[in-house]
């Protein structure tokens, strides 16, 4: 807790300004006491990252998110958030719980007025999220010094409970994994067997047996040979499958009989 509150007194007159020139448009457009907080996950060079923000002339981080515009319903508020930071479509979202703790964001903001829109008390809908790590353009916003992918064994910092609700979000992650297929949104749209392992035991957080996990994948009928392989390295080139999207959907919808 000291080193939230070192945190705010250091707030720099200019984030501060910011947020009350926010404050009076927020109340009229948006859904008061709801905000939505996106675990955003993407695979790059063997390694699962989260995406996250830097919090303008501050020393914490943050998840990204946003509020609820009276407009639109919940879905539609993640998607809009997500893409207004990624510039993404077609993310697969998932929501997995509501943060409800009381002064869960209310003391970081303690120096502000208490009618300043971002001090009131939030009920925050957690997402995760999972994506293409390619297609991403990354945003910073007025109130951000920075947006930057992160490796989940070394995130920084963050801000209010934004930790609990990635730890949360990654244990829903590895129980989904057991019963349903995790990977279309997260590997390119090519990929070999080895690289899709790799994904399922960062993950999972545990090693696979090669010969168990191959025999697996191909029971699941989720996957699409391809008549061609990745070239390179001192080694065999590995074949390379592409995700069939029909049966992925339905695996999505209807889960596997069998898990890790």
């Amino acid at each position: 807790m000291a080193i939230l509150y070192f945190c705010i007194e250091n707030k720099t007159m200019e984030f501060k300004k910011i947020i009350e020139e926010k404050s009076d448009k927020a109340w009229k457009i948006y859904i008061p006491n709801l905000s939505i907080d996106c675990v955003v996950f993407g695979f790059q060079d063997a390694s699962l990252k989260v995406l996250v923000t830097k919090i303008k002339e501050n020393n914490f981080w943050a998840l990204p998110g946003g509020y609820v515009l009276k407009t639109e319903n919940i879905n539609d508020a993640a998607n809009r958030i997500l893409k207004q930071r990624t510039g993404a479509e077609n993310i697969y979202l998932q929501q997995f719980k509501v943060f409800s703790d009381l002064n869960r964001s209310e003391s970081f903001f303690e120096e502000f007025d208490n009618t300043i829109w971002n001090k009131q008390r939030f009920l925050s809908i957690g997402f995760y999220a999972l994506v293409d790590y390619s297609q991403v353009n990354l945003v910073v916003d007025d109130i951000s010094d920075a947006c930057e992918w992160k490796s989940i064994e070394e995130l920084p910092q963050l801000m209010m409970d934004h930790r609990s609700i990635f730890d949360k979000a990654l244990i829903t992650l590895r129980k989904q994994l057991n019963y349903k297929p995790i990977g279309y949104n997260l590997l390119p749209e090519k990929f070999t067997m080895p690289e899709l392992q790799k994904l399922y035991e960062i993950i999972l957080g545990k090693k696979l047996n090669r010969g168990n996990f191959f025999r697996k994948m191909l029971r699941y009928d989720i996957l699409i040979k391809l008549d061609e392989s990745r070239k390179g390295g001192a080694h065999k080139s590995p074949d390379l499958y592409k995700f069939d999207t029909e049966k992925y959907e339905m695996a999505l919808k209807e889960g596997f009989s069998e898990g890790w």
